[in-house]
C-alpha cells in the first residue's frame, strides 16, 4: 500500500504538507545573485573579492509564534554564518532564530533609520 492514514483520510506518496515554524525560528529565502556587485560609484566587484564578514539580505517567508519584531514578506539582516539551510522541493532555505536578525526592513515605518532598500 502506497498511502498512509493519519486518523482523518489517507494521504499519498505526493501529499504536499504545509510548513509552520515553531517558537523564534524565522525561515528566509536568499535571492539568488549573480555574484558581482557593483559599488555605488560605479565599479563592478568581482564574485571572488574578498570581503570581510559582509551581512546579507533575505526575504522572510514564515515566523514562528514566539517572533515579535519580523513579519512575513519583510527583509531581514543577518550572517549568513550564523545559518542552518534546509532544502525544500529542490530550492535552499534558510532557519534562523529571530535574534540572530541585525535589522528588518519593511514598510512599517515605527522605529526606523531613515534609510531604504
Amino acid at each position: 500500500m502506497n498511502s498512509v492514514s493519519n486518523g482523518s483520510g489517507s494521504l499519498g506518496t505526493d501529499a504536499k504538507f504545509e510548513i509552520q515554524m515553531l517558537h523564534d525560528r524565522v525561515l528566509v529565502r536568499v535571492p539568488d545573485e549573480d555574484g558581482e556587485r557593483r559599488s555605488n560609484g560605479g565599479i563592478v566587484i568581482p564574485a571572488t573579492a574578498q570581503v570581510a564578514r559582509r551581512l546579507s539580505w533575505g526575504d522572510v517567508l514564515g515566523v514562528g509564534n514566539n517572533v515579535r519584531n519580523v513579519k512575513t514578506a519583510d527583509r531581514v539582516l543577518f550572517n549568513p554564518e550564523d545559518q542552518l539551510e534546509v532544502e525544500i522541493q529542490g530550492q535552499a532555505y534558510l532557519v534562523l532564530r529571530e535574534r540572530d536578525v541585525h535589522a528588518v526592513a519593511s514598510e512599517r515605518t515605527e522605529h526606523g533609520t531613515g534609510l531604504y532598500l
